[in-house]
């Protein structure tokens, strides 16, 4: 791959990885565009783990009271704080399990992994985001066991190319009844061990990887994803705090009809 090919797809995975998008679209369709042909399954989760990276950071502070809270469990002495991230942890491992079954089942349809599918997933989370308008305001609510299940399964979903994972699971909180800021933290929490996950499962293919593109261009590529993954974040979190997903189904549907239409 060039180093050029490897900066435009770690660019375009930062910026739709955060944005309600879909990055796995978006990559699908540029690698068509492009001609690229199979590119490793590996430099995709490797884009993720870049972007990941970015949500590590713009949580650290939320990530440090989960990993806080589990100590104070195991020494028995929560306190009122440890016990709002332990429900939130909890309901992050019900959303995994779920995205997890969801994903398996989902991953072995090839039909919906074609750029025609991936058009009409476009079509679909633009209307999903235009929902998130007619969401009334709500007071700040903890996430309860309930919305792990509906969140888990919007992930589950999200893992179709064409599907925006933090779309779909943002406006699944959202009409579960979660507040907007603590609906985009929810959103990203989750995507760590979904992403963690998905490395794991591909981390075999690292030699075919490494044979397949220079270290240069992973690197790079990389790199790219992270810059343009920290300003997608800003961006994103000022949308949910504003309330206007709902300006990317602008693009998103007439993306999907022009798709249907012409590949």
């Amino acid at each position: 791959m060039e180093i050029f090919n490897a900066i435009l797809l770690g660019a375009i995975q930062g910026v739709t990885e955060f944005l309600p998008v879909s990055s796995s679209g978006h990559l699908l369709l540029m690698k068509h565009f492009l001609d690229m042909g199979e590119v490793p399954i590996l430099f995709d989760v490797l884009l993720h783990i870049a972007t990941l990276l970015v949500v590590l950071g713009f949580f650290r502070r939320q990530i440090f009271s989960i990993l806080r809270a589990l100590w104070h469990w195991v020494q028995k002495s929560i306190d009122t704080e440890d016990a709002y991230y332990l429900r939130l942890t909890v309901v992050i491992i019900i959303a995994t399990v779920f995205t997890v079954l969801l994903g398996f089942i989902l991953n072995t349809v090839d039909s919906l992994h074609t750029t025609s599918s991936v058009s009409v997933m476009f079509i679909l989370t633009g209307l999903l985001l235009i929902s998130t308008k007619f969401v009334k305001s709500r007071e700040d609510q903890t996430p309860k066991k309930r919305n792990g299940i509906l969140v888990g399964i919007a992930q589950g979903l999200g893992t179709l190319p064409g599907i925006s994972r933090s779309g779909i699971t943002i406006t699944a909180a959202l009409w579960g009844g979660i507040d907007r800021e603590k609906a985009g933290e929810l959103s990203f929490l989750l995507s760590i061990p979904a992403i963690l996950g998905a490395f794991i499962l591909e981390i075999g293919e690292s030699g075919t990887l490494t044979s397949q593109m220079h270290i240069s261009a992973i690197l790079i590529g990389c790199l790219s994803a992270i810059i343009s993954g920290i300003l997608s974040l800003k961006l994103l979190l000022w949308l949910i705090r504003s309330g206007k997903l709902y300006f990317f189904s602008i693009y998103l549907i007439p993306l999907g009809i022009i798709g249907l239409i012409w590949l």
